[in-house]
């Protein structure tokens, strides 16, 4: 039976990073690995499915070129449980104060799993998407966040601008991120609860989440570009709020702010 075919259901991971992590953090059906191939990193995988009873099988590379999809899997593939998204309202509750990562309409899954890798590192409630015209979970982003997926929270929405005001609803500042932006990046507080909202590679932030955003703010240029990729500028953003809140105790899963020598 062709695999593609029969893993229509599940998610289908490659490279060794996504991998590693899967078979640590969720079920996996079976690790798929190219006959012959070595190293120390893919050694460990194994070693790991096999202290966990996980299936190994292993095939010629063109067989495991056509079960990842791309001939860039590092010669290394888990079929497991598809990662799944979560409540908009779970997200956003789970850490206080809130620091999400909102995209409106991000369709690279390079740029995609770039965000979710920075958003891990630094130590964000979650990543928001939207359904429409924008990237979803695959294994791209898989293999481009090199793991973090695993570690990330992520909710899937039908309606961005709906979102925000529900964001708004419950204390979150919602602040937006573009070329006209009224202020600089740097004059915000992140140490509200906030949203950071980052628009699309090609139209940036759409016209109706542009109004719904209480701030909009710029990242200065000083060179002859006039715009940064938005993985660049997402991590920009993030790790300012990350040094503004060097001092604030986080509380996770309910509770108050304690704030230490601001």
């Amino acid at each position: 039976m062709d695999e593609s075919r029969e893993n229509q259901s599940q998610s289908v991971l490659y490279g060794i990073n996504a991998v590693k992590e899967a078979v640590h953090s969720r079920p996996v059906d079976r690790v798929v690995a190219r006959e012959g191939a070595g190293g120390r990193r893919l050694q460990e995988i194994l070693n790991e499915c096999r202290a966990r009873q996980i299936p190994l099988r292993f095939v010629p590379r063109r067989a495991l070129d056509r079960l990842a999809g791309t001939a860039h899997h590092q010669d290394v593939v888990a079929v497991c449980s598809e990662k799944t998204y979560e409540e908009l309202e779970a997200v956003a509750g789970w850490k206080i104060p809130a620091l999400l990562v909102v995209l409106d309409g991000v369709e690279d899954p390079a740029n995609l799993g770039a965000i979710v890798r920075t958003s891990v590192a630094a130590g964000a409630s979650g990543v928001v998407v939207s359904e429409r015209r924008a990237a979803g979970l695959s294994p791209a982003v898989a293999r481009a966040a090199t793991g973090a997926l695993e570690h990330a929270r992520i909710a899937r929405v039908k309606n961005l601008v709906r979102a925000l005001v529900d964001l708004k609803e419950q204390g979150i500042w919602i602040y937006g991120f573009e070329a006209q932006g009224s202020t600089s990046y740097l004059d915000l507080d992140y140490k509200l609860p906030c949203a950071l909202v980052m628009g699309s590679e090609g139209e940036g932030l759409h016209r109706l989440v542009r109004e719904a955003c209480d701030q909009r703010a710029a990242i200065p240029l000083r060179g002859p570009v006039n715009s940064l990729n938005v993985s660049v500028a997402t991590g920009i953003v993030l790790y300012e709020a990350l040094r503004q809140r060097a001092g604030v105790r986080e509380d996770v899963e309910g509770g108050e702010r304690v704030t230490e020598g601001l």
